[in-house]
């Protein structure tokens, strides 16, 4: 791993840290997606105390509290008397740009309201929703799924054991008095905050050394100091064998794409001899007696 890639595995990590231990939370004090004109709420960001409560309405505008809707305190916002206008979804911003989890608020001005869940709900839990009037909520309703009817429940209420995703959907329901906005139920698998933040960062960490992998340098490789010039010839001493090879490399270096390492050349020398004493010759004469009579 080179130092650009070290710098970018080292990024990666610190913004999910960072993203994962600072991460606000949008928090509502209704207890129903839908309520009625006139109500009050209160939204805070919680977990953190540097982010604003920031909405997108029905007429498209995103704008953060305090500027032309709500009472802005710190990280929470207090709307006093709610009106349809304010239908929306409202979330927590940062100054860098993060955002929080999303709440979706509908105002009626309406006879009849379904209140369900403001919040998501966890997979395997029971929720109930509840139609109700302004004045009553224990009178007949019928309820219905993404424009398909389900059942008339007598007291207003539907109860939904052990919700799955599939009941996930948008609801309504009938009165005699009317008909409810439509009203969005979500339904998430339940998993902590650091569980999601480890699942994450071990996502981070795969797809990382896989691109450290892969990667190839964007320059190539420095020529190695210790290469010498093919001109540097090292002399044996008298001596050495004429069969020893001509060449020798040695310390190599293994990269990506070539190989780098010290070059040797000892050139072929005759072998070298000693000077012989010098000969001297002579003539030897010989005579011979004759043996003794």
């Amino acid at each position: 791993m080179n130092s650009n890639q070290a710098e970018d595995f080292s990024s990666g990590l610190t913004s999910l840290l960072s993203c994962c231990s600072t991460r606000a939370r949008l928090t509502v004090s209704l207890s129903s997606s839908q309520v009625f004109e006139g109500q009050s709420v209160s939204l805070s960001c919680e977990d953190s105390s540097a982010w604003t409560v920031r909405r997108n309405t029905t007429r498209g505008n995103r704008t953060q509290c305090g500027v032309d809707w709500g009472r802005s305190a710190g990280s929470s916002c207090e709307i006093s008397f709610m009106v349809p206008l304010d239908t929306g979804v409202y979330w927590c911003e940062s100054r860098e740009g993060g955002t929080s989890n999303s709440i979706n608020i509908s105002v009626s001005d309406g006879p009849v309201i379904l209140q369900s869940p403001v919040l998501p709900v966890m997979e395997g839990h029971e929720v109930t929703l509840s139609c109700r009037t302004k004045t009553s909520s224990d009178r007949s309703a019928g309820f219905s799924k993404d424009g398909s009817f389900i059942r008339t429940e007598p007291e207003g209420l539907m109860t939904i054991q052990s919700v799955s995703r599939s009941d996930e959907g948008l609801y309504r329901c009938t009165m005699s008095d009317g008909e409810s906005p439509p009203s969005w139920l979500s339904v998430t698998v339940l998993l902590s905050l650091p569980s999601l933040c480890g699942l994450v960062l071990l996502v981070l960490l795969v797809l990382l050394v896989r691109r450290c992998v892969r990667r190839k340098p964007d320059d190539p490789a420095p020529v190695d100091s210790s290469v010498k010039r093919t001109d540097d010839v090292r002399h044996e001493p008298i001596g050495t064998r004429a069969s020893d090879p001509a060449a020798v490399c040695s310390s190599v270096k293994r990269t990506e794409e070539a190989d780098y390492g010290e070059i040797v050349i000892r050139p072929k020398r005759m072998r070298e001899f000693s000077a012989e004493p010098e000969v001297v010759y002579s003539s030897l004469k010989s005579t011979s007696t004759p043996p003794h009579q």
